[in-house]
């Protein structure tokens, strides 16, 4: 295989893309693009044997039809400043190698994260991990701001003056927030930062973790933007239905007088995957 250069990759390698209030992603290396993942599906003809269309169309039935192995050939480094409630989030996801910024080794910069106003709300009535659509009153707003940031300077004040004490830095760190600000580098195969990418510009993650989502895709554009294209349409635009639910499409659609074969929770969320046209 030839090496692959994507010079819209090139132009970005190592610039600054902010998330949040303090955070970042940036592009620090990549290995492959749209031209790996053809090469690698057809190993045995080498590169330049197909046409622009023969190329994307192979791409995209590669996708569709979830055969991965290609698209793992194709790696992505990233480094990201996020805050650690973020990260733990993050971490979930255990197909990549990651190195992260060390409490024992460094003293940790004072950087923390506070939402901003339209981003405070109480907890959702319907949704037992999330926060309600409606932001509060500004001036309610405002003051949970101020107690959040308020908590977030004694905490570091506390920090440094135990740093100050000479008490080792991996017990100094421990009383710091999830607030805080930490940094790693990230790096991922296509495959699987597909799946990272799914579930975190789901609706349903927590709203911080899907704009650093938002800015990878954005990024992941520039290096393989045929994969993306692919990948916002047959899995971000797309739906998958069980058995069930695939029954009650046809009955549907053959216009079937037959009773639905879904009750209750199951056929509202039958209901609901319809109408946004969401995978659920």
């Amino acid at each position: 295989m030839a090496h692959c250069v994507v010079p819209e990759a090139d132009a970005i390698l190592d610039r600054e893309f902010p998330v949040l209030d303090k955070g970042f992603i940036r592009l620090v290396d990549y290995l492959g693009g749209d031209e790996r993942v053809v090469q690698a599906a057809r190993v045995s003809y080498g590169a330049g044997t197909k046409s622009y269309r023969e190329d994307a169309g192979l791409i995209d039935y590669l996708l569709r039809h979830q055969h991965t192995s290609p698209f793992e050939q194709v790696t992505l480094t990233f480094h990201v400043k996020l805050p650690i409630f973020v990260a733990r989030q993050w971490v979930r996801h255990r197909t990549a190698r990651l190195n992260e910024i060390s409490g024992r080794y460094s003293v940790m910069k004072d950087d923390f994260y506070v939402p901003a106003p339209e981003d405070v709300a109480l907890q959702s009535d319907d949704n037992k991990q999330g926060r309600s659509a409606d932001a509060l009153e500004p001036a309610a707003a405002e003051k949970i701001r101020a107690a959040l940031t308020g908590g977030q300077r004694q905490s570091y004040g506390d920090y440094t003056a135990l740093i100050d004490q000479g008490i080792a830095r991996e017990l100094a760190r421990i009383n710091l927030p999830l607030s805080l600000y930490t940094e790693w580098y990230w790096q991922i195969d296509l495959h699987n930062l597909f799946h990272f990418l799914a579930l975190r510009l789901d609706e349903h993650a927590q709203k911080e973790i899907r704009l650093y989502a938002e800015v990878l895709l954005d990024i992941t554009k520039k290096v393989a933007p045929w994969c993306c294209e692919s990948f916002e349409r047959h899995t971000l635009g797309g739906v998958s239905f069980s058995e069930d639910e695939f029954i009650e499409l046809k009955n549907r659609l053959n216009g079937s007088a037959e009773s639905s074969v879904l009750k209750g929770k199951a056929l509202e969320r039958f209901e609901e995957k319809i109408k946004s046209g969401k995978q659920k």
